[in-house]
This record gives C-alpha cells, sequence and structure tokens, in this order.
C-alpha cells in the first residue's frame, strides 16, 4: 500500500472507525447487529449494491463475535 492509499484510508476509517469495529462487548455487539438489520434493508438481495461489502462484513464480524461469546444450541 503507498503512502497516498494509506492517508487516503485514514481519512476514510476516521469517518467510519465509531460504527465498524470489532465487538468486545454485548453493548457492541447490538449495535452491530442494529447496523446489518439497518443495512439488509437498505441492501436487501442487490450484490452491486455499493454497500453489500459493507453488510457482508458487518456479518462476519457479528458472527466471529458469536462464535466466541454465544452458547451453541445443541
Amino acid at each position: 500500500m503507498t503512502t497516498l492509499q494509506i492517508e487516503k484510508t485514514k481519512t476514510a476509517w476516521l469517518g467510519v472507525a465509531d460504527t465498524l469495529y470489532v465487538p468486545h462487548s454485548e453493548r457492541q455487539y447490538r449495535q452491530l447487529v442494529g447496523l446489518l438489520d439497518g443495512l439488509v434493508d437498505e441492501v436487501g438481495e442487490n450484490e452491486r449494491h455499493p454497500l453489500a461489502s459493507l453488510m457482508e462484513v458487518v456479518g462476519v464480524l457479528i458472527e466471529k463475535y458469536e462464535d466466541e461469546n454465544v452458547p451453541a444450541l445443541n
């Protein structure tokens, strides 16, 4: 990654860091679930939507938290 790319990424990240993060608490987890719900409403099943990739990333973060913190139902 070039210095210019890092600077662009840094600028963009500062705008989303309060919204997109690895959840470490139940509160953060619930906030991400709320974000995912909103993204699902916006994106639906449109894989070409500009936010489709973000929806996928948020889903992965939620899944990771659940795998580590929610007991499996057997």
